[in-house]
């Protein structure tokens, strides 16, 4: 039976991986962390989080095993499709309407869905050749899963029906062959793009942006950390360069606000004023 988690099993665990496996996830928020926990005890079968820890202590890849786990990975293709319309209609002709290409952090890509998304719109544009992306992501193996471009057939469905909401110019098929139950999307959407491993909480800001899109990660920060997390995104966009958040994301409350203008607050895209 495993025990009860209250908080000071949550701190000795954050502590501990923040000593041993330079991951920080003092300031994510607790209620959303303590789920994940818990689901790693029972898929692993630990009793407690001092089980947790001794199984670190005698398996040293284990800390990786609990980062793929504990980070959240779902996502899909175009996403709320009126985000990736606006996108495509007014944010990225309006940027490349002063510059000759332009930079874009997909900042917690996850799987690459995303990733694919944005390599779609550009390309269905004939913009793609004009824009550097990079995508960034906590954990390596979810990386190398984004690299592949391989998703489960049976998730297409569903990036189907949002490509043809998002208005596609083309049938969504044509952008990846299926084989052995997998869809593999076209290797060439994603010659533009950088993949690195990037910790987004304490990792260093490596590049300047026109186009950030950091959507659904913070909201499984507690708010001191989106301040930080705020104000890197910011240091790292050009002036004017623009910002993208997740439907229950929001800069109205955080420290930074005034260096933003509202573009759309509905699809939450902000604007960088000149410093």
């Amino acid at each position: 039976m495993m025990q009860e988690i209250d908080i000071s099993d949550l701190r000795k665990l954050t502590e501990y991986i923040k000593t041993n496996g330079n991951y920080d996830f003092t300031n994510y928020a607790m209620s959303s962390f303590k789920r994940r926990v818990v689901r790693v005890l029972e898929l692993y079968k630990l009793e407690s989080v001092d089980h947790l820890i001794e199984k670190f202590r005698t398996e040293q890849t284990f800390m990786e095993v609990f980062l793929t786990e504990i980070t959240v990975n779902v996502t899909e293709m175009f996403r709320d499709p009126s985000f990736w319309r606006h996108l495509r209609d007014d944010v990225v002709p309006n940027l490349l309407l002063n510059h000759k290409s332009i930079n874009i952090w997909h900042a917690g890509c996850s799987s690459g869905e995303e990733v694919f998304s944005m390599a779609i719109l550009l390309k269905e544009a004939n913009l793609l050749d004009r824009v550097r992306i990079y995508a960034t992501d906590l954990d390596h193996k979810i990386i190398a899963k984004a690299k592949k471009g391989r998703y489960t057939i049976k998730n297409m469905e569903l990036n189907r029906k949002n490509y043809v909401r998002f208005q596609g110019s083309t049938e969504f098929d044509q952008y990846y062959k299926e084989e052995n139950g997998f869809a593999v999307l076209d290797p060439s959407l994603i010659d533009q793009v950088t993949f690195r491993v990037h910790d987004l909480v304490q990792g260093p800001v490596f590049n300047k942006f026109d186009l950030v899109l950091c959507r659904n990660v913070m909201i499984y920060f507690n708010q001191n950390l989106q301040n930080v997390v705020l104000n890197k995104l910011h240091e790292s966009l050009f002036n004017y360069g623009y910002l993208a958040v997740g439907s229950k994301e929001s800069l109205i409350w955080c420290d930074i606000a005034n260096k933003f203008i509202v573009v759309n607050n509905e699809e939450k895209i902000y604007k960088k004023i000149k410093e």
